[in-house]
């Protein structure tokens, strides 16, 4: 079903992504299998493909010298080097003296100063598993390093597969585990390692394990969720003094603790869960430092409590934020607590001194609009970086004993030149206002003239992702606007703005869209024959409504593995997520005020002949999130409501192509996909008109055809 797990706070991920520059060689590219197969089944919905368009795999290779900013190095290398590209990648974690990352096929390790060389230490062939084009996905290593674990999955299924390597002078594979989620290392009073991992089974997280390796060896459940519409997570404090066990949905939390020295003891609850409370938990020096949204306002702010007094009664209030404001990310250091903020669409870094309560408040860059964490053990700094869609990731410290930010030196990327970055505000039809966030080119003359592409999410109380990709940056190159949207749903102005986009306010997005872009065209931002709307997963909600209610205002849509079915969707209970997503929809089974409220946007529901924008839909064949059975019913719907359409204007309608693109596997989004990416933009460039010459000329020097 619908969309993705919501981890509220990014700080169950304590793993990061970083973007190097990797130098690949072209004839082993080719030697690769592609990264999207082409053994696909011709399922007979699918009417378009762009087999032209399909990917070669890349091996990795050292990475260039850091001594001069990574995207300026591409610009430069590109004409005489047109095989590099940028990759993100994924799951590499600092331990001790070394760092463990994927190189390859294989599961490595080199010491920290080497990272960058090819002087590593293989530690396990991806290959054993026998997948499809394995990759890793997260590691976590234990205390001592006599063990390192890894979740392995491939891009066509969710499904993950966590394996134990035993450490030594021959590596070896200790244990495997299938569906595996979030997973932690902790250490026992007899110095064993022990591994507590979620077991996921039809995208659900209800069973939490604990596993012993060696002479000692043992597996076996340390707890059940009951409640089918709460999941497990786990979390382990900065510290590593506690293994938090959260439980939660959308809207309510509860975190057990697991202490670190003592795994083997019964775990102590914080509190017990309230609806409508969250809260998640760090820790440092005997207190708990708790986020939580508990009291007024029903925002996030900061608190502290004993730990041998967790309960909700001890909880004293440390810090508070400001109205509007979205936590991002915390980080606790010995002395310091780092709080990464967004407010009024900037971001902000707020640095508490926990030995005299101090704050000090930095705005960052304006052409920032992410965070990228970064693991840390050095208690003296905070490293992050700060990313756009069109900017790639770059570095900043915060050293806490000078008390300054310091960026990343070298030679800054041109893009900051040749174009801007501006945010506006749009009123909806309540008076709200609703941020937005544009690009365009800075010589660019006549706007209004310019193809613009719009971008929405809001549910969940996500964020709209902000995260540099190297297509949008080229359709900026190529004259575009970028305008991103910040609707009510959606969690950019913190939780009251998504409680005010869910439920029977998920109208309230569907309006906070249509004033965006009415307000980017009455400001001179584009037109709408020269109008494009891109959304994924939940965006589809909003997106097909608008394309129902107000069609005039776009001339083309892409999707991918768009909820475009609500109401059937959700009055499924057999589908993984429906309980789980009650909280976002409402239950249109049991409460009719919630069936005739989801009826009224429902994008399948409201389907009725007239002219529509041209639509391409990107799907996934074996989706467990958005079933592809909803897509196709919506298809169908659709294109039959638009043949009758046809029929009664006459000769000379040119009616709207409606592409749906079905793609093998079973990941919900492929973010990366070349072959998704190039039909995409080969569509867009199709329905507006436009030469897509220099547009692909230029996408060749990122993606690799």
């Amino acid at each position: 079903m619908q969309k993705q797990h919501v981890n509220h706070c990014n700080f169950a991920d304590h793993y990061y992504n970083r973007i190097k520059l990797k130098k690949y060689h072209l004839t082993k590219c080719l030697q690769n299998k592609p990264r999207i197969s082409e053994l696909a089944r011709n399922i007979p919905s699918r009417n378009f493909s762009c087999k032209e368009f399909l990917p070669i795999k890349q091996e990795n290779k050292k990475s260039l010298s850091e001594n001069m900013d990574a995207f300026e190095k591409v610009r430069t290398k590109l004409e005489t080097q047109p095989q590099e590209e940028y990759e993100i990648i994924n799951a590499e974690i600092k331990h001790g003296g070394f760092v463990y990352y994927q190189e390859g096929c294989c599961l490595v390790r080199s010491k920290d100063e080497e990272a960058d060389n090819d002087n590593y230490e293989v530690l396990f062939n991806l290959e054993e598993l026998k997948l499809e084009q394995p990759f890793i996905d997260c590691i976590r290593v234990a205390p001592d390093e006599k063990y390192v674990a890894a979740k392995i999955r491939t891009e066509d299924s969710e499904a993950s597969t966590c394996v134990v390597v035993k450490l030594g002078d021959q590596p070896v594979m200790e244990a495997s585990f299938p569906n595996v989620s979030s997973f932690e290392w902790v250490k026992d009073e007899e110095d064993e390692d022990v591994l507590f991992y979620t077991f996921q089974r039809n995208l659900r997280c209800h069973d939490v394990y604990r596993a012993t390796f060696g002479d000692n060896r043992r597996n076996e459940r340390f707890y059940t969720e009951k409640d089918p519409s709460f999941f497990v997570f786990l979390y382990l404090t900065k510290d590593s003094r506690f293994l938090t066990m959260n439980i939660m949905n959308k809207t309510t939390s509860e975190v057990w603790l697991i202490d670190g020295m003592s795994p083997w003891d019964p775990p102590v609850l914080i509190q017990k869960r309230i609806h409508g409370v969250l809260y998640y938990v760090e820790h440092r020096d005997d207190e708990l430092y708790i986020l939580t949204n508990v009291g007024e306002p029903t925002e996030f702010k900061l608190m502290r409590t004993a730990a041998d007094t967790p309960a909700i009664m001890n909880w004293d209030l440390f810090f508070t934020m400001k109205r509007n404001t979205k936590v991002v990310d915390l980080d606790m250091f010995k002395d310091h607590c780092v709080l990464f903020l967004k407010h009024s669409n900037l971001l902000y870094v707020n640095v508490i001194g926990l030995a005299d309560d101090s704050v000090r408040s930095l705005k960052l860059p304006p052409w920032a609009c992410g965070f990228i964490m970064d693991t840390n053990s050095d208690p003296k700094n905070c490293p992050f970086q700060l990313c756009s869609p069109i900017r790639p990731p770059k570095y900043y410290t915060y050293k806490f004993s000078e008390g300054k930010l310091f960026e990343e030196t070298g030679h800054e990327d041109p893009i900051t030149k040749t174009s801007r970055v501006l945010r506006i505000e749009a009123k909806s039809e309540d008076g709200k206002l609703v941020p937005m966030t544009i690009f365009h080119k800075t010589d660019s003359e006549d706007l209004q003239k310019k193809p613009l592409l719009v971008h929405v999410y809001g549910a969940y109380g996500m964020d709209l992702k902000m995260n540099f990709r190297p297509e949008r940056r080229v359709l900026v190159d190529d004259g575009w606007i970028l305008a991103y949207c910040h609707v009510r749903g959606g969690g950019e102005l913190g939780l009251q703005w998504h409680a005010d986009g869910r439920l029977t306010k998920k109208l309230n997005g569907l309006a906070d869209l249509e004033a965006c872009i009415k307000t980017l065209h009455g400001q001179g931002f584009s037109q709408p024959s020269l109008t494009t709307l891109t959304a994924f997963s939940a965006g589809g909600v909003l997106v097909g409504a608008l394309c129902n209610s107000n069609p005039e205002l776009l001339r083309a849509v892409t999707l991918e593995a768009p909820f475009l079915d609500v109401l059937n969707t959700m009055m499924d209970t057999t589908l993984p997520l429906t309980l789980e997503e009650l909280e976002e929809w409402g239950n249109p089974s049991s409460d009719e005020k919630h069936k005739n409220y989801i009826k009224r946007y429902c994008p399948y529901q409201n389907i009725k002949p007239k002219h529509y924008p041209s639509i391409h839909i990107t799907a996934y064949e074996n989706d467990e999130r958005v079933p592809l059975k909803g897509i196709v019913n919506y298809t169908e719907k659709l294109k039959e409501a638009i043949v009758e359409h046809a029929k009664d204007t006459g000769e000379g309608y040119q009616a709207p192509n409606i592409i749906l693109d079905i793609q093998p596997g079973g990941s919900h989004v492929i973010e990366d996909s070349h072959k998704k990416i190039t039909a995409q933009i080969k569509f867009l460039y199709e329905e507006l008109g436009l030469d897509s010459t220099s547009v692909f000329e230029n996408l060749k020097k990122y993606l690799k055809f």
